[in-house]
């Protein structure tokens, strides 16, 4: 009997679903990945509007768990279905919930584990946690941090996460959310956040952030022959800033020393706080490569006590970018399967 996992990826825009074996295999992916409920569908944030697209959300992934477990069984008859483990945000890992966010359309906590439950029973184990908790765990059982008991994870998406690792342990606190580092401040009264407060590193240094100080620099400058120039906003993307730094563009080049020198000085608080032997980036801007992490570790490096310096590793992640996700969420069952054992 094959033992197998369901990791389910809720992100902000899609969701993606997947069946993973113990060693990391993805054997199924949902392709197209399922939509996941849009802010604009709710736009005067009603209760009814919101518990119908919670209503409509679960239906369509619960349905579409048993397809994608039906499709592996058609390869491999004698699967054994571990349980579902969910990567989400602003999700509990204690109650099973995901809370109100900034960018989904539902006006109260959710209880996801436990609407899953209703429709799919037959699953004893599902586990949800926030997507780079899911991804720490990926990492450690997966990826860069095998054998590493002490290490941080830094995801660089639409927001910027992180998961922390102590003692082999995820980091949870008290009430199962700790470790958002994307929330922290870093410019006082500086840009909006999706949260409603000011300055928050998530909007210096996401792949969000880094198209806002595009932005923010073309206009400084007034520079219109920036092939960045032509880029509507919401076409920008962090590879094709990558791009045109690697034309030598003096706005692109100047976002990826901008960005790393904020997001190396909050680094070097984190290894205050957690003394952790390595950290790693995940996310679309680190395909950047040294574009990122020289100004990164360089900031880092000047920030921290002389005792750290030259201690602590920067590193990309290597989990696979495309099944990251998947792969990650998985990680819950099979950790709890070993806390079972």
């Amino acid at each position: 009997m094959k033992q197998v996992v369901v990791g389910l990826d809720i992100g902000g825009t899609n969701t993606a679903i997947g069946i993973v074996d113990k060693a990391g295999n993805v054997l199924y992916e949902k392709k197209p990945q399922l939509p996941t409920p849009q802010k604009k569908e709710n736009p005067d944030a009603r209760l009814d509007v919101s518990e119908k697209l919670v209503g409509d959300f679960i239906k369509l992934i619960t349905s579409e768990i048993r397809v994608a477990i039906e499709n592996v069984r058609k390869d491999i008859p004698d699967i054994e279905v571990m349980g579902i483990g969910i990567g989400a945000p602003f999700a509990n890992y204690y109650d099973g919930t995901i809370g109100i966010t900034a960018n989904l359309p539902f006006v109260t906590v959710v209880p996801l584990t436990g609407l899953i439950q209703a429709k799919l029973p037959e699953f004893s184990i599902i586990k949800v946690t926030n997507d780079a908790n899911a991804a720490a765990l990926g990492e450690m059982i997966y990826g860069g941090a095998i054998g590493m008991n002490n290490f941080v994870m830094i995801t660089l998406g639409t927001g910027l996460g992180s998961g922390i690792i102590v003692n082999g342990d995820l980091v949870y606190g008290h009430d199962g959310l700790a470790g958002e580092l994307g929330h922290v401040t870093v410019v006082p009264d500086g840009r909006p956040c999706g949260c409603g407060s000011l300055g928050h590193l998530e909007t210096y240094c996401s792949a969000t952030g880094i198209r806002r100080t595009v932005f923010e620099l073309l206009a400084k400058y007034n520079n219109n022959e920036s092939p960045l120039a032509n880029i509507a906003f919401n076409d920008l993307t962090s590879k094709m800033v990558f791009e045109a730094a690697v034309q030598n563009d003096p706005i692109a080049l100047e976002v990826f020393e901008y960005t790393g020198e904020i997001l190396g000085r909050s680094l070097a608080d984190t290894v205050h706080y957690l003394s952790p032997e390595a950290i790693f980036l995940f996310g679309g801007p680190v395909a950047a490569g040294e574009l990122l992490f020289a100004p990164t570790k360089k900031s880092m490096d000047h920030y921290l006590l002389p005792f750290y310096k030259n201690k602590i590793k920067l590193l990309p992640s290597k989990l696979k970018t495309g099944t990251a996700a998947i792969v990650g969420a998985s990680a819950l069952v099979w950790k709890e399967l070993d806390k079972r054992r």
